[in-house]
């Protein structure tokens, strides 16, 4: 309970106690936290001192909010290093969760400039465009939003990719094998489409990726733009002298 004559705000020893039941575990990832009003009733503070102390979880990561449904204890983040290629199932199995994904979209498409010049083509060539919601133990992740040269890989499209891994298919039916890629990373906001698939509030923080992956000989082959929950993930890289 909160110490009275303790010269620590209330608010801090709120945030502590409630910080301590997260990482004990009494209360599970998902779980619904109790509200405002049963936390300034249950430990006797004021409403600003409540949202005092969940600001500082929701800062450290601990819990988050969703409009109009309430706040929640956050899963732990997933970090992914930017040191080679791998792909989203076999990242998630490594990590012990199920992964899984929903096609959204499979057309072929013409290339806009800007993605013909990253993939050295001309501009109204056919992509292969495939949209993808990657899911892990069923909660939504991350879309990806690849870009593939048709010519390279014709006939792509006809496979089920709820099922077969992209990389698989490309490297054992085709023979290009991705090799290295180059990437850009920025915040971004959620738009309302984005949110909603990937169950955030809008205007959440997304982490957003563009990438173009080549073969073995240096031939781009797709571009790729990914958005990850920005609350699920943490990039990382190793950096040494």
């Amino acid at each position: 309970m909160i110490n009275r004559n303790s010269k620590l705000p209330y608010y801090y020893q709120l945030y502590e106690i409630l910080r301590g039941q997260i990482l004990r575990g009494e209360w599970q990832p998902g779980q619904m936290l109790p509200t405002e009003t049963e936390l300034l009733e249950q430990y006797q503070v004021s409403r600003a001192t409540v949202r005092q102390a969940l600001d500082m979880l929701v800062n450290e990561g601990l819990i988050y909010r969703q409009r109009g449904r309430g706040t929640f204890v956050s899963h732990p983040t997933i970090e992914q290093g930017l040191s080679r290629i791998i792909s989203f199932t076999e990242d998630m199995r490594q990590r012990g969760l199920k992964p899984g994904t929903v096609v959204l979209a499979a057309r072929i498409v013409p290339a806009p400039e800007e993605i013909a010049v990253s993939l050295q083509i001309e501009p109204g060539d056919e992509l292969a465009n495939l949209v993808r919601l990657r899911l892990a133990d069923g909660e939504p992740m991350s879309i990806e939003d690849s870009y593939l040269v048709h010519r390279y890989c014709p006939g792509i499209l006809s496979r089920d990719y709820a099922k077969n891994s992209l990389r698989q298919v490309l490297e054992m039916e085709y023979g290009l094998r991705l090799v290295y890629a180059r990437q850009k990373i920025r915040a971004v906001a959620a738009s309302r489409e984005l949110a909603e698939k990937l169950s955030v509030s809008e205007n959440d923080a997304l982490l957003y990726i563009e990438r173009i992956s080549y073969t073995d000989r240096e031939i781009p082959v797709e571009f790729l733009r990914i958005h990850h929950r920005g609350d699920r993930y943490t990039l990382y890289n190793e950096l040494r002298d």
